[in-house]
């Protein structure tokens, strides 16, 4: 089965950012989605069980706090990763509070979100 990684940003310009420097684990079998909202996210999440989340903490309908508070709840095993400008201790404790797996804050080395998704991933680049 292959691998699915969901990507949940509303600026499309971070949403092509991870698309672009994860790219090169199509060739490993991986599954590049992407959401725009939270709404469509957590739809999203729901549907197709993605392996790993990026997922953005501000965006419209619903936030990734509680989409990831939602995935999380739904029981399947999905790690996930809040991405967001927010980096203060009471923001990570938020997200830790959510179910978040990592938190991440902008701007964010691309190297740096391939290295974490082959680890969970489980891949070798």
């Amino acid at each position: 089965m292959n691998k699915k990684i969901l990507i949940v940003d509303d600026e499309p310009h971070i949403r092509i950012l991870l698309e672009q420097a994860l790219e090169d684990l199509e060739y490993e079998g991986v599954e590049l989605i992407l959401a725009a909202d939270g709404r469509e996210g957590l739809e999203t999440a729901l549907n197709e069980k993605p392996d790993l989340i990026f997922l953005d903490v501000m965006m419209p309908y619903m936030s990734g706090y509680e989409v990831c508070q939602h995935v999380k709840q739904a029981g399947f095993d999905t790690h996930v990763i809040l991405l967001t400008a927010k980096g203060q201790a009471v923001d990570k404790e938020r997200g830790s509070e959510s179910g978040a797996d990592q938190y991440v804050t902008k701007p964010f080395d691309p190297d740096y979100i391939v290295e974490r998704a082959c680890e969970v991933l489980g891949i070798d680049l």
